[in-house]
């Protein structure tokens, strides 16, 4: 695994986990299937929606853990084999597994399914402002 020279300054000391979330970003980015739109709801709010027409409920999953937001698509392995014949077949028949990093403070509030998209609402609550007050030691 490459090191990025910028994280291994004596000045960002501590920032591992920020290397590993841009590294984890850059193998989300990689991955191309299900298409996806990210909308702006506004007020701090996110949409995503993927395209999964033919997945069943069922055979979706959505979960978040360590700030990794990850959607899988399972299909039927012993699904029966059709008689059909297909002069083209271009809609996908395949499991997927798709992740996005989210920002600390993010939530996913629901996750529905809908004429073939299945949309994930994101929002980022105000945090609790607080005020840490340090106390001075005096040394004699």
């Amino acid at each position: 695994m490459n090191r990025s020279v910028i994280f291994d300054s004596p000045f960002l000391l501590g920032f591992e986990h920020t290397r590993s979330l841009i590294e984890r970003a850059a193998k989300a980015a990689a991955e191309s299937y299900p298409p996806y739109n990210v909308e702006d709801r506004g007020e701090g709010g996110i949409r995503i929606t993927l395209a999964v027409a033919g997945f069943t409920p069922e055979q979706l999953e959505v979960s978040v853990e360590d700030r990794q937001l990850t959607v899988m698509g399972r299909r039927d392995g012993n699904a029966a084999p059709t008689d059909d014949a297909f002069l083209h077949r271009g809609i996908a028949a395949r499991g997927f597994i798709r992740s996005f990093v989210l920002a600390d403070g993010m939530v996913v509030d629901e996750a529905s399914l809908e004429h073939g998209l299945l949309h994930i609402d994101l929002s980022r609550p105000e945090p609790e402002k607080r005020v840490l007050k340090v106390p001075i030691r005096t040394r004699a």
